[in-house]
Formats: C-alpha cells, structure tokens, sequence
C-alpha cells in the first residue's frame, strides 16, 4: 500500500530466545502432563490452508438499473453516522428533519440507511437492495452507497456503480486527490467512486508518559526511540518497567503489518489463503507482548481499550490513522487528555480505512449525486474547512499542502501540533495495490481468531484452523 520501510521486528538473539522457550516448554510438558500452548512456535508447519476443491475465479456481478433524474427521494447506504454528520453540517442548504436519517435539500428529501459493518452485514443488506434495485419503488431505489478500501473492488468491478464522468465529473474536477484514493475506485480506467478523506496512519502518543519514561515528549525525539521495529521494541520494555503498556490490545498494530503484506491476501486465481510474512510477524510481536505485559490484552472499539486513551489508562500510544485522531481518540481522551497526546511517523508506513462514495446504477437522482460528489470531495475551500474544524486530513492536496505549511495552524487537541504535516508528507507514498474483495473478512476474522492464542488458550495451528473456519463460514467459496 504505502510506501514500505520493511523492518526486521526480531533478529537473530530473540529468535534464539524464542526456540529456548519453545524447547523448555515442551520439556516442561513431557514433564509435567502439560500442553505449552502459549509457546506453540509460529514457524510450524502444521495446519495449512486448503485449496478450495471447485474453485472458480469471481466473474463480475451484474445489476440491472437505468438511471435518471426525476426522483425526489435520495437514499444513502451507509455503515456509520461519520458522513451523515459530515453531509449535514458541510452540504449547502441541508435542512434536519429527522436527526441521522432524514435531510431536506430544497425539495430533495435525503434518508440514510445505517447497517453496522461487522459479520458483512453492511455488505449483504447492500447487495439485497441492489438486486432489487430494478423493480424498486422510485423512493426505494439505492441512489449512493459508500464503500471501504477493504472491500471496494467487489462493486467498483461491476456495474453496481457508475463511472463518476457519466454523471459529470472531470479529470480537472479530480486532479487534486490523491492518487491512491482514485486507484482504490478504478476499474479498467474507469473511475467508479470518489473520497473526500485520505487516511495515512501516524502513532498517537501520550506526551506526558513519553517526558517522563523517555525524557521529552517532542514529537521528532519520541520518532527516534521508535523509528524501527527494534527500537520500538526497546521502548516497549522501558514503559514496562515504568508500569506502562506500549499498546493498548492484540490488535493495535495490525494495520501497520496487514498494509505491508509483500503479496495480496487472497490469490483470486487459486482461491488460496495467503498467511504473509507480515501477517505472520504481527502474530510474533502481538504473542510476545501479550506474553511481556507489554500490552492490556484489549480488543480494538471495547470498553477496555477505549479506557486506555483515557485519564483511567496507562497506554503509552495507539497506531491511528487520520480518522481516528478525530473521529475516536479525541472522544475516548476526554478533557482530561485534551492538549496532552501527540503524533510521530512511527515505526512502519501505513494507512488505514477510508470511505469512499459510490453512484448506484439506477439512481433516479444523477444531478443530486453528481452535485454531493463535487461538493464533498472535488471542493478545496470545502476540504479546507472540513480539516480545520474536524482536524479529519481531507482528500484536496491543495488545501492540505497549504494546511501543512501554515505557521499558524494546529490541532488544540494534539498541544498545537501540525498533525497535518505529517499526513501530507505520508499521503502521497501509499499504494493500493495489493488489494482484493474479501480483505474485510479477512482482517476480521484473523484478529479474532488468534486472540485464544496470544492468551494462551490455543496452539498457533490451532488459532490459525480457527481463523479459516471462520473465514469459510463468511466466504462460502473458499472450502
């Protein structure tokens, strides 16, 4: 995806350390009776991901739908309230009638429709509505979906959406986004969906546990103590013996391995599940500081690891992307930790999430839409505004350019920082090219699976058998 700084996360003393373990544990149960699950090495050739038995490569899907421009009724897929939120307060004109789910815009009536994420449950309620959207009542009928990179090629291959220029956009209207947001929703040239955020992932610290376990809490001294693997490492043993945690849960810093796979996930000729280096090396790293107390044993989004950013936690940092900064840390940080967190590179290029809005065929609103579109995403006074008030990183590289070298700008909630800057020096490195349609169901389900692992419950070839049941159950395909 971005560009990677691929680092060696252990050499060759700690993995002698790592076989010693797995030696004495197996010692201890030939012993003792018992099972050294948590000491299960990650390099065994146990369990491996089967072949599928009648395995055909994915055809594009078809949906029937001709589109127009004489509905009243608007109707807008969504799995979160981020856009509707976005659309109210930044859409000209946007009058509330019922808060979240109906607008008016002049004698438009916009509705969202809020279907979670998880399980693919967004995806399967969105994928009814386009069967349907041919014989659909007019105020029925899907107008915009949005969509995720993890996810995005499964409707950008097919006629699901519309090319952007068939509603009106131009390449001048788009020449300021950056590429990778337009490569996300490219098929055969084509330009299938537009974004009006980018979303670089920096790490999020607490600047008053960086002065005092490593004597400052500028962002560039704080970047040298965990610029690599290595070091970070290094830095996660010193907040340990300060009595803080480096991360917060198993699945912190997932995104920062899964966006620097060396090949995609899944190969859609085969059919076959790719277990990468990088992924494999998340699951070490994860193991070992679950095993250090180098972590909480959190999950991403529970309770427990939304306390952590807060007054209550003893976290030094999260990976987030630009989103997240605003959209959750900042939340979860409340006013006791407002000014007190600050931002660096961190120790791997990454990004993270991103949404994308899509024109369904057979919209009966194409002006509407095309209208939203420019607005939302081609805008550079827009974008500007959006990133000063929300501090989210806009997909406008003219009014983020000038963002990150405004003097005067930055983030109250990150001490003054110009978190900006940072994001536009990482933006235009990442790459989207390693990505395919079953990526959401993959990364979900691998984070759930090897959790009984890094606590010890299960073997690695046990966790990893887990995870392709799991992914088989969402992906019927793949047995």
């Amino acid at each position: 995806m971005a560009e990677q700084e691929r680092e060696k996360i252990f050499k060759k003393g700690k993995e002698k350390e790592m076989k010693k373990k797995v030696l004495k544990g197996a010692a201890v149960a030939a012993l003792g009776g018992l099972v050294a699950l948590s000491l299960a090495s990650c390099g065994s050739k146990g369990f491996e991901f089967p072949t599928p038995t009648n395995w055909k490569e994915p055809t594009t899907p078809t949906y029937s739908g001709s589109c127009t421009d004489t509905g009243k009724v608007v109707n807008i897929r969504v799995w979160n309230n981020e856009f509707i939120g976005l659309f109210a307060k930044y859409y000209p004109n946007v009058v509330e009638v019922k808060k979240e789910e109906e607008y008016k815009v002049g004698d438009i009536t916009v509705k969202f429709n809020m279907v979670a994420n998880q399980e693919n449950a967004y995806q399967n309620a969105l994928d009814t509505a386009l069967d349907k959207q041919a014989t659909a009542a007019a105020d029925d009928k899907v107008d915009i979906f949005l969509m995720e990179a993890d996810y995005a090629l499964k409707y950008v291959n097919s006629n699901a959406t519309l090319d952007v220029t068939d509603l009106g956009l131009t390449a001048d209207d788009t020449k300021d986004m950056y590429q990778y947001t337009k490569d996300v929703a490219t098929s055969n040239g084509r330009l299938k969906g537009v974004s009006w955020q980018a979303t670089p992932g920096l790490f999020a610290y607490r600047a008053d546990i960086a002065k005092e376990v490593l004597g400052s809490d500028d962002p560039a001294e704080v970047q040298k103590a965990i610029s690599d693997w290595d070091k970070f490492d290094a830095t996660a043993a010193k907040m340990k013996e300060k009595g803080y945690t480096m991360l917060s849960g198993f699945d912190d810093a997932y995104r920062t391995f899964s966006n620097n796979v060396s090949a995609p996930l899944i190969d859609a000729k085969t059919g076959k599940i790719n277990l990468d280096p990088q992924i494999d090396r998340w699951i070490k790293q994860t193991k070992e500081y679950t095993d250090k107390g180098y972590n909480n044993k959190t999950s991403l989004w529970d309770p427990a690891w939304q306390k952590e950013q807060s007054k209550e936690g003893h976290t030094f940092g999260f990976f987030y992307s630009t989103w997240g900064i605003n959209f959750t840390l900042k939340g979860n940080a409340g006013k006791d930790l407002f000014g007190k967190y600050r931002v660096c590179e961190g120790p791997a290029s990454y990004f993270w999430g991103g949404t994308w809005i899509a024109a369904a065929n057979g919209t009966d609103n194409k002006s509407f839409v095309a209208d939203l579109m420019k607005k939302m995403t081609c805008d550079a006074t827009i974008a500007e505004k959006i990133t000063r008030e929300t501090e989210d990183y806009t997909n406008n590289k003219t009014a983020m350019n000038k963002l990150a070298t405004d003097s005067t700008y930055g983030s109250e909630f990150l001490g003054g920082q110009n978190h900006v800057a940072l994001f536009a020096s990482a933006a235009p490195k990442i790459k989207m090219d390693k990505t395919t349609i079953w990526d959401q169901g993959y990364n979900e389900n691998i984070q759930g699976a090897f959790k009984d692992y890094f606590n010890g419950k299960v073997s690695y070839d046990e966790a990893k058998e887990a995870f392709y049941k799991k992914f088989v159950k969402v992906y019927p395909e793949f047995e």
